[in-house]
């Protein structure tokens, strides 16, 4: 194949881009190969395959079913209430658990009735619900009628979520006291949320010390760069090896060894990790134990653990260290719910930010104090779960806060079904399908990546350096590190086969690594990837074959 027909200064400059926003640079090359091979009957012959985004080809279907057999039910409920015209009333509380029982007598044939019948009774007896409390919560909040109230997350749906996380983020081992969840529109809100809050309350301030573990979700990267925080960052780079050419994207002790200074005051991770798609090493929990036990008491955590699903026995850093973490959870990955914004954070009761805001010098207390005066006589008494709730709403919008009701009855719903033998056989089919689609990537490519029980597979990151290295020897890498750009590899994808691949570089990973979503393409397009970026890499290695001549 012929090289890219950009420059490489041009590559340089685009290089610089978000990958997110580098992806959009692919996707047109990808789009513009299509229009100049047409196929027969005026299609083209070249199937742009982009594999640069993390948006699942899936969707759980048996949950949504329910919810929208509760919807029915529930404009039942407003109609026994008030009936004129296009008008219905508030449903009522008192009774609502037998009508619900009626009315799944009378609609057997409703699809998701079923479903929707098994997760209030479930519900019911695994949390000790009051039926009537819980059934008029689900079916007064799918109206959304009211605003959220509690504004943090709905009484029933919390002890829900709470039962959720304890079974998919703590193995079934939760931490010892209580976890209280605020429910957010998504993961990202959750993020934004977090720092916000966290400089609002003093916890962190401009210019502060913070890490990341890297490669890690772009934006963790971005939001510290910004001018309102000015992070002076260190990275906690994976960067061991299996062997020659084959990356483990492990920690080496010595890189984790760099909590130990006070300094640092806040880390943040992806586990499992994005792109490498690994939980972290029970190795790696021991030490971080060991610094927060030892060296440095007060660091704060945030673990973005989304994919935790994906990984048999999963088990949250906030398992390890409920008082210093802050759990970032998010429905999208697992369920096939981008669209829906359903996410949450978690905090133990006895955490540290609660404690270093009641040492807060004087002065700091009475600024935030002023802050929160217009919620409580007694702000300082606030937790920060709460200023959390109070701060994403700019304080004033505090008796508005609250993700949207609907929203968190489907949460409710998910998490539910996750608890029935019909959602952990779904979560079984999940981990198959994106093993499956990895097993064929590798195939296509003929590479070869680590062996790991951790994998949750959702991504790949794949080091074309460190293969380059591990096919034909260090020279072939020096040749392309000297001729070519970390992204040149990912133009050449784009403009001649079509194929949309993310820079890893813009993870903080390897300048020469790219990432590969598994879960947003049919299965037999990865063992297409893999040979269209096999044939780019050999095109290479003809090219430096041809320079030794």
């Amino acid at each position: 194949m012929p090289k890219t027909t950009f420059t490489r200064e041009e590559i340089k400059s685009f290089a610089q881009l978000s990958p997110f926003e580098l992806k959009d640079k692919f996707i047109t090359l990808a789009r513009a190969v299509q229009a100049d091979q047409p196929g027969q009957k005026g299609k083209s012959s070249v199937q742009m395959l982009n594999a640069g985004r993390g948006n699942p080809n899936w969707i759980a279907t048996s949950p949504r079913e329910a919810f929208h057999a509760l919807g029915y039910f529930a404009l039942a409920e407003s109609r026994r209430v008030w009936t004129a015209d296009d008008l219905g009333g508030m449903p009522e509380l008192q009774g609502s658990g037998a009508r619900f029982d009626t009315f799944v007598r009378q609609h057997p044939d409703l699809p998701g009735i079923e479903l929707l019948q098994k997760s209030v009774a479930y519900a019911v007896e695994r949390f000790g619900f009051d039926k009537d409390a819980f059934v008029h919560e689900l079916t007064d909040s799918s109206i959304g009628d009211n605003y959220p109230v509690p504004d943090r997350i709905l009484t029933h749906a919390e002890q829900v979520v709470r039962g959720y996380v304890d079974d998919e983020m703590f193995d079934r081992r939760p931490p010892a006291g209580n976890v209280s969840y605020f429910a957010t529109e998504g993961g990202t809100a959750a993020m934004c949320y977090v720092f916000d809050s966290l400089m609002k309350n003093g916890i962190l301030k401009k210019g502060d010390r913070i890490a990341l573990m890297v490669p890690v979700f772009t934006p963790y990267i971005e939001i510290p760069e910004l001018d309102t925080y000015e992070f002076d960052v260190v990275h906690v780079n994976a960067s061991l090896f299996a062997e020659t050419g084959v990356r483990e994207w492990r920690y080496p002790e010595e890189e984790v060894a760099k909590l130990e200074d006070p300094s640092v005051k806040l880390l943040c991770l992806v586990n499992p990790s994005n792109p490498p798609s690994l939980a972290l090493s029970q190795r790696v929990a021991n030490q971080l134990k060991q610094i927060v036990a030892e060296k440095n008491p007060n660091l704060v955590i945030v673990t973005d653990d989304v994919y935790g699903t994906f990984v048999p026995g999963f088990r949250s850093v906030a398992a390890d260290l409920p008082q210093n973490t802050l759990l970032v959870y998010s429905y999208s990955k697992h369920y096939g719910a981008t669209g829906w914004r359903l996410g949450v954070i978690g905090l133990n009761d006895d955490n540290v930010i609660d404690r270093m805001i009641a040492e807060l010098p004087a002065a700091e207390k009475e600024r935030l104090d002023k802050r929160y005066g217009t919620l409580t006589l007694e702000p300082g008494k606030i937790k920060f779960i709460d200023r959390l709730v109070a701060d994403s709403r700019q304080v004033a919008l505090n008796h508005t806060a609250g993700l949207s009701l609907p929203q968190q009855v489907v949460m409710t719903l998910f998490s539910l079904f996750d608890m029935l033998p019909e959602g952990q056989a779904y979560k079984e089919r999940l981990r198959a399908i994106v093993g499956q689609r990895l097993d064929l990537l590798l195939e296509g490519a003929q590479m070869k990546i680590a062996e790991d029980d951790k994998r949750a597979g959702y991504y790949i990151e794949l080091d074309l350096l460190a293969e380059a290295e591990r096919v034909h020897g260090r020279d072939f890498a020096d040749f392309l590190e000297k001729n070519y750009e970390p992204v040149d590899p990912l133009f050449r994808l784009a403009e001649q086969t079509g194929v949309v691949l993310l820079n890893g570089g813009g993870f903080d990973g390897p300048e020469w690594s790219v990432r590969v979503s598994l879960a947003n393409l049919d299965d037999l397009d990865y063992l297409k990837i893999g040979h269209h970026l096999r044939g780019i890499f050999d095109d290479y290695a003809q090219e430096w074959r041809a320079s030794r001549v």
